[in-house]
């Protein structure tokens, strides 16, 4: 599996080549945190957003398809004790219905062959009232064209499925039935656009 082989040296892509963005991701992210929460994290990674939200929320369950990302997760995140870590696959949540205050996915919706399956898995797990916290990578320039970096990584193996911009990334959200959904952007050589909604009935 690729995330499996570049677990190693994802953390350099996080911390150096793209650390203006991350930094400025995981501010967003936290600002949507509140201490009585219970969150679920999906496509977990090395941990990039894990550390924030164990550091403000009651418990975390980080979730991630690869076994290789979990372990560096875990690593990077062994001084909390209310964090947990699963090897789960987004498509098909282990979790009951309205089980979490907030659920998060990361950099994922991009890369699945049907993100609006993943979507209503995590809508699913949310309680009423909760937020989802979708952040993904903007994959297009703001000519429409595939940037640079989506066409680097897709030779390198990571498959990207869909590319967003700012805007279409907001409509992906409204057609699947969301409503009121707020970007924010997390600028930087890689920018990634914080998509955040309350759970609807599906």
């Amino acid at each position: 599996m690729f995330w499996d082989k570049v677990a190693g040296v994802y953390d350099l892509f996080v911390n150096v080549v793209n650390r203006k963005t991350h930094k400025a991701l995981r501010q967003i992210v936290k600002k949507q945190i509140d201490p009585e929460d219970n969150v679920l994290e999906c496509a977990c990674g090395t941990g990039l957003l894990s550390v924030v939200i164990a550091k403000k929320c009651r418990s975390l369950i980080a979730t991630d398809f690869s076994s290789k990302m979990l372990e560096k997760a875990k690593k990077n995140c062994m001084m909390f004790d209310n964090a947990v870590f699963s090897k789960v696959n987004i498509m098909s949540l282990n979790y009951s219905d309205n089980s979490f205050d907030k659920v998060v996915a990361g950099n994922v919706i991009h890369l699945l062959d049907e993100p609006l399956k993943a979507l209503g898995e995590l809508n699913r797990v949310c309680k009423p009232g909760g937020k989802l916290i979708i952040p993904t990578y903007m994959n297009k320039d703001r000519k429409g064209q595939t940037s640079g970096f989506a066409s680097a990584v897709g030779k390198a193996g990571a498959d990207f499925k869909r590319q967003f911009t700012a805007d279409t990334y907001q409509q992906f959200f409204l057609d699947a039935g969301f409503k009121d959904v707020k970007i924010t952007m997390a600028d930087g050589r890689i920018p990634c656009a914080v998509a955040v909604m309350e759970k609807i009935d599906m």
